[in-house]
């Protein structure tokens, strides 16, 4: 009898006992996954089953992981939870009901069914799993969404507020001036300051003006101070070159304002220093003024009729302005110096949060430029106005010691230039030198900077210059790219022209249109201004000043250092007030080094002016017939009057001339001699004039 093995069988089964369709049952392959596919008990799962099914679970599990005890959505067996248990269930009871003894139809209709069933189930499983996914993909899309929504939105009011807080800091901070340590802050009994200077520019003050017996609150000044014996100006010395230099730190070439007038090639613009629409425009003024770096740091800062100051340098304005003023008597620039003074401070209660005591006070003081230019830097009125000015000085000073600040503010005086006295004798004509019609611009005065209407006649225009320089000994021709002086520091700037003449000190330069210097000479006519600047900046009739007395100058009294240029002054300032300086081309700082006492020094010397006579009959040239009308109590006093102003000028420097100059004693041919006889004659005529009106009988009693 045949038989057939049966591994689940203890014994051998015979298959003739049993029917076609009962023998099917065992007819099966020996495959493990044909046995698996014939209904083969769930206990007899091969290793790869059990992979499948772990593998099957972790999707599961996954998909499931926040989805955990809901109904599934897209089968059909409503409640039916997706995961393991009900796989294996479904599983398990399909093979119970093989084991049951299903027919060989029912069994092959069964594996069919089971076929497309298993297919269309895994088709229904993969397509529910993909659209589970993309839902659960969509919630969490849209609760990242609304996640990521409501972190913008807390990040966009986080920086509102915080804008709004900056917004409101600012507008804190600029109402009122920085905050600053009561450590620093000193009182003089009714209110406390922050470091605090007042700046004093005498514009026009030359240094040796000091020597002259008139400046008695500048000499004590100098006493209680520490001051060089002068202070060099930057070339040219000119205003507002040396006024934006001593507000800068800077020389003119680096910050721009290379004149009083000059021409801008890029801008092809002119800059005029007397005219507003001409100079004040921001692009003018390079480099960051002290006003600037001040307010910048928030030190409030006041500025009276300082060259630049109505600018709007760097788009800011300092807290106080006062616009130029060229006619305002000294006495009201002490008003309103003490008037700043006096406003509440950032910790006073009374204070105006957008207006503070000022920390910085610069004031121009422009008179002794003025009458130096008018009636030249020897001439009598001269002597009052170099008055005038140490008595403002000494105004401001009373003021400052009536509040107790002597100790707590400090003052710094300086000036921007000095002066030379002019003479018709020390002119040259322009013609002489060039053609004015091959010039496009002529830049500065009294030097000469000149612009060449075509560019390729600069060469030939300065060699023929170099000649006439050569039989010419008072004027020097520089090219700005070749050979300017380096001492200068004046060549690094397209403002700068391209040739120059420079006229030795007290030499000047006119062209016909404004003075015939030949005509001038043959009618005796004099040359105005009778006072000029802008020569060679070392020369020591250039020479300006500096002195400096407060906190921030702790030496002792009648302190000497070492003279320096102008370009130092920023650094100084800045230091004085506590605040950091912009770049600028000074190197000098706080504290200054003192060399000596100015005590311990060789006395200062007087330089000689160009103008000044040193004989006795040069000295009556000097004198104004005028002068002896001041006196109407005499022929003795009338006379008197005479002989003083002869010896006035034998004096040295240190005495003042007259207003008129000595143009007079060389602008006609005739010889000394003659030219004395007929001022001897002129007196004895005025002489007799007077005794014949005043004294009865006198003409007869001479007689």
């Amino acid at each position: 009898m045949p038989t057939i093995s049966n591994k689940n069988a203890s014994t051998p089964v015979e298959t003739d006992t049993f029917s076609a369709d009962e023998r099917t049952l065992y007819d099966h392959p020996t495959s493990d996954d044909e046995r698996y596919d014939n209904g083969r008990p769930s206990g007899e799962l091969s290793e790869g089953d059990h992979d499948i099914l772990e593998s099957e679970d972790e999707r599961e599990r996954l998909l499931t992981v926040k989805q955990e005890g809901i109904p599934g959505l897209f089968n059909k067996t409503k409640g039916i939870k997706i995961g393991r248990p009900e796989k294996k269930k479904a599983s398990n009871a399909k093979r119970k009901e093989r084991r049951r003894g299903q027919t060989e139809e029912s069994t092959l209709m069964y594996e069919m069914e089971e076929g497309v069933g298993a297919s269309s189930a895994s088709m229904s499983r993969n397509s529910s799993e993909s659209d589970q996914q993309r839902l659960l993909a969509t919630k969490l899309n849209r609760k990242v969404r609304r996640s990521r929504i409501w972190r913008r939105i807390a990040i966009y009011l986080s920086i509102a507020i915080l804008f709004l807080v900056l917004l409101f800091g600012a507008y804190q901070l600029s109402k009122s001036a920085r905050t600053i340590p009561t450590t620093m802050m000193v009182s003089n009994g009714t209110s406390l300051f922050a470091p605090t200077t007042i700046l004093i520019s005498l514009d026009g003050f030359r240094a040796d003006f000091l020597l002259r017996g008139l400046t008695p609150t500048l000499n004590r000044f100098i006493q209680e101070g520490i001051s060089p014996k002068y202070m060099l100006p930057s070339f040219p010395s000119v205003t507002f070159p040396n006024h934006y230099t001593l507000a800068t730190g800077l020389y003119p070439e680096s910050h721009g304002v290379v004149g009083n007038t000059f021409w801008d090639p890029s801008l092809q613009k002119a800059f005029y220093y007397t005219d507003p629409e001409k100079s004040l425009q921001p692009h003018w003024w390079g480099g960051e003024p002290l006003w600037v770096t001040a307010e910048r740091q928030k030190v409030r800062a006041a500025i009276h009729m300082w060259p630049g100051s109505e600018a709007h340098i760097g788009d800011i304005q300092p807290a106080y302005v006062d616009k130029f003023n060229g006619s305002e008597l000294l006495d009201r620039k002490v008003d309103r110096i003490l008037a700043l003074l006096d406003i509440p401070g950032p910790l006073d209660t009374t204070v105006k949060a957008d207006h503070p005591r000022p920390q910085l006070i610069a004031a121009y003081v422009p008179d002794v430029d003025s009458d130096g230019h008018k009636y030249g830097p020897n001439s009598t009125e001269i002597r009052q106005t170099i008055r005038n000015a140490d008595t403002m000085l000494g105004s401001l000073l009373e003021g400052l010691q009536e509040r107790n600040l002597t100790g707590i503010v400090n003052v710094v005086v300086v000036s921007d230039h000095g002066m030379a006295s002019t003479d018709v004798n020390r002119l040259i004509q322009l013609e002489d030198l060039i053609d004015p019609n091959e010039l496009e611009h002529i830049d500065g005065w009294p030097l000469y900077g000149l612009r060449p209407k075509k560019p390729e006649d600069l060469d030939r225009l300065h060699k023929e210059l170099v000649e006439k320089a050569k039989t010419n000994p008072n004027i020097e021709v520089y090219l700005r790219d070749v050979d300017m002086p380096e001492r200068y520091h004046f060549s690094k700037n397209e403002r700068i022209a391209p040739l120059w003449i420079v006229p030795k000190t007290g030499w000047a330069i006119a062209d016909k249109s404004e003075f015939d210097v030949a005509e001038g000479k043959k009618k005796g006519e004099i040359y105005h201004p009778q006072g000029i600047h802008g020569y060679d900046h070392e020369h020591p009739l250039m020479r300006a000043i500096f002195v400096a007395r407060g906190p921030a100058f702790p030496h002792k009294p009648n302190s000497r250092m070492e003279h320096f240029q102008n370009i130092e002054l920023y650094n100084i300032i800045c230091d004085s007030i506590g605040v950091e300086p912009a770049p600028n081309n000074g190197t000098l700082r706080l504290p200054l080094k003192p060399v000596g006492l100015h005590s311990d020094s060789p006395p200062d010397e007087t330089p000689v002016d160009p103008v000044e006579s040193s004989s006795y009959l040069g000295a009556i040239t000097m004198t104004s017939f005028s002068d002896l009308m001041v006196s109407a109590s005499g022929l003795e006093d009338a006379l008197s009057s005479v002989q003083f102003s002869s010896i006035q000028q034998i004096t040295p420097a240190t005495t003042p001339t007259s207003s008129a100059p000595p143009a007079a004693s060389t602008t006609t041919n005739e010889s000394w001699w003659n030219w004395f006889t007929h001022k001897a004659d002129d007196i004895e005529n005025w002489v007799d004039d007077f005794l014949h009106k005043n004294v009865p009988n006198a003409t007869e009693a001479v007689e």
